[in-house]
């Protein structure tokens, strides 16, 4: 993988929060970002192994956040050594103490959040789009005492949609469908049949019971050619994310169908620069444990332990079902967040495989992911 999410553990040095974000009492911009580097060791790949594995610079990103005059600003700018983007950029303002507005580039309110994984490499719902997914829309974001709603419109993706003024509709940091195979198109081609997602409503409501959060989410929209419909999406989830003392279980199962006009059943996806293809209809599962242990060791003054597993069944076209389970842990030490991963996988993406694969093999990669947050 080739990005990077912080979790709660490090929230605090990491990003700023994903739901309710009060303006200060003082005007002012604070400036952070980050810079990440990345070992892996890959068995799927013979290079890689003959090597014993390779590092590269992961990200470099800027991070704006603050207010001025009681609107509320977030952005966030990062560079790869393959693309530049946007990951995020809204304005905000909080109408009451229970409710705030948000206006812009923002996650789409589904599941499990601020993400419905420990590690860095998501769960398999980020490969559709149903994890930490950024498109351009409206956010009414309600914090109720123990129930929270979030409710959404999203004119288009992040790029701006079918006609967006853009060179490379697969340079972008979250998954988004932009367009259907062709019978005998390549799993990794560039689309010859562009679409693009358009006015998506998604609702998410979840009620705290005594330390667990239980919730439901739904999303329904649109797709669009370059010159007409192409038919319609919808993926629904019931989830729970629960804290009990040091641990921490998150539960999640997602449904999700695209409804093309042409038939289509392989849909192609874009993110990290490059292409690959989803099935048209999937059920996936998600079931995340964690261990954090608040510790002074030197410089480390926390450390969580993880084990998180995917499964994607059901697909429409009938292919084998992708598997992900990743082990590993976290560190926090100053200003530094590390992970340490190691994953095992079937037809998953950036574990050698993809998620329209056919293959009963399993692959596996270890994985280093350090980064330092200022």
């Amino acid at each position: 993988m080739r990005y990077a999410a912080g979790f709660l553990l490090a929230s605090a040095i990491a990003t700023a929060p994903l739901g309710l974000v009060h303006a200060e009492d003082e005007d002012g911009i604070h400036v952070g970002g980050a810079v990440r580097f990345q070992y892996s060791f890959e068995d799927y790949d013979r290079d890689n192994r003959t090597r014993g594995g390779d590092i590269d610079l992961d990200t470099f990103r800027i991070n704006l956040d603050g207010s001025i005059g009681n609107v509320i600003l977030s952005a966030e700018w990062r560079y790869y050594q393959y693309m530049q983007v946007i990951h995020h950029a809204w304005v905000g303002y909080d109408f009451s103490e229970a409710w705030q507005l948000r206006a812009g580039i923002q996650q789409v309110p589904f599941g499990v959040r601020p993400f419905n994984s420990h590690n860095f490499f998501f769960s398999t719902a980020y490969y559709v789009g149903l994890e930490d997914d950024y498109d351009f829309g409206l956010v009414a974001d309600g914090d109720l005492g123990p129930i929270g709603v979030q409710l959404g419109f999203f004119k288009n993706d992040e790029q701006g949609g079918i006609d967006g003024f853009v060179d490379n509709r697969s340079d972008r940091y979250s998954y988004d469908v932009v367009g259907f195979r062709a019978p005998g198109e390549g799993t990794f081609a560039d689309p010859t049949n562009p679409i693009a997602e358009s006015n998506t409503g998604s609702l998410r409501a979840t009620v705290d019971v005594a330390g667990t959060e239980f919730g439901l989410s739904g999303l329904y929209g649109g797709l669009k050619g370059p010159t007409r419909s192409a038919g319609d999406y919808q993926a629904y989830a019931a989830h729970m994310n629960g804290n009990y003392g040091p641990v921490n279980v998150m539960l999640q199962v997602a449904d999700y169908e695209y409804d093309l006009d042409s038939g289509a059943e392989r849909l192609a996806v874009g993110a990290y620069s490059f292409f690959d293809t989803i099935p048209s209809e999937a059920l996936i599962y998600t079931a995340n444990f964690a261990y954090n242990i608040d510790m002074q060791l030197g410089p480390i003054t926390a450390i969580q332990l993880y084990n998180d597993y995917s499964l994607m069944t059901e697909k429409t076209p009938d292919t084998e079902d992708t598997q992900m389970n990743v082990t590993g842990f976290s560190v926090v030490a100053g200003g530094v967040f590390a992970y340490f991963d190691f994953i095992v996988a079937q037809n998953q993406p950036f574990i050698g495989g993809t998620l329209e694969g056919d293959t009963d093999d399993w692959n596996s990669r270890f994985n280093i992911n350090v980064g330092y947050y200022f």
